[in-house]
């Protein structure tokens, strides 16, 4: 597996969105354990979760917990960066709802902690910014775990331009990672990609395989990763993934998965390298 950088850590160039493993339509956790075992066995060394990522008011943290228990139990388990969130929730309804004040992000981290069963997280990521409290007021929070040393990296997530300048600002030039969606069907975040890649902070793909699997349906905006996908003789996903890691090197996509066999197609991205003419093609669809 290829090595992309975060920080002062090496991760593997694709890692491992975990999220569909705990929100709605969830599997079992023995294909949950599977899946996650599957990206360690392919070489991932990054994983995505956040607290919010569960069901129930009473599920709180339900993927961390499951992310602990995959890792306790894989020889590999130690080698992994895991990255976590908070500032996002779930009442329990369906609906998502934010709290970016320190006093929260503070209690969720130290109860992130717990969950993980570490002395300090790998990459705490602030989840999304919340309109009723001050963007400084919630990174100074995350800058305080940092000094601290209850978290070793910090990151943003869903930021525009001028909140990572600001991130990166407060945080004594310590940011090191931007998390914001970006796929073939949601490329917005072009300047966020491009400003990460500028100051030399990962930039990690959320959702990145987000409607590629219409690619071959006609008319659509991924016909184009269709065709070089049959062309190569691969899935449009692998192609996806392909396009992504050679936009620049401080990308590090981390699509989400709940089956092994997924997580195994798009740990082989690495492996495929497109042609200009492709690159050009596909920047073009």
């Amino acid at each position: 597996m290829d090595t992309r950088r975060i920080g002062d850590v090496d991760v593997s160039a694709i890692g491992l969105g975990a999220m569909p493993m705990s929100i709605e339509g969830r599997p079992d956790e023995a294909r949950s354990l599977a899946t996650i075992h599957a990206a360690l066995d392919a070489g991932i060394t990054l994983i995505d979760t956040a607290d919010a990522y569960h069901l129930h008011a009473d599920d709180v943290g339900h993927n961390e917990t499951l992310i602990a228990k995959a890792l306790a139990s894989h020889d590999r388990g130690r080698d992994v960066l895991v990255a976590t969130k908070g500032g996002h929730l779930r009442p329990g309804d369906g609906s998502w709802t934010l709290d970016g004040s320190p006093r929260h992000l503070k209690d969720a981290c130290e109860a992130s902690l717990r969950r993980l069963g570490v002395e300090a997280i790998g990459l705490y990521q602030f989840h999304r910014p919340d309109p009723r409290v001050p963007y400084a007021e919630s990174v100074g929070a995350i800058r305080d775990l940092l000094d601290e040393g209850k978290i070793r990296m910090a990151g943003i997530s869903n930021a525009d331009p001028a909140q990572i300048g600001l991130a990166n600002e407060i945080l004594g030039g310590r940011l090191v990672a931007v998390q914001n969606q970006f796929s073939p069907a949601f490329r917005s975040s072009e300047p966020e990609l491009r400003l990460c890649d500028e100051l030399g902070i990962a930039f990690l793909p959320w959702s990145p395989l987000g409607g590629i699997s219409r690619a071959g349906e006609l008319g659509s905006a991924h016909a184009a990763f269709a065709t070089i996908a049959e062309a190569r003789g691969v899935s449009p996903q692998r192609v996806c993934l392909a396009w992504m890691l050679a936009k620049s090197p401080v990308v590090v996509p981390i699509p989400g998965a709940s089956r092994p066999e997924t997580i195994r197609d798009s740990a082989a991205a690495v492996d495929l390298v497109l042609t200009t003419d492709e690159l050009a093609e596909l920047d073009a669809a």
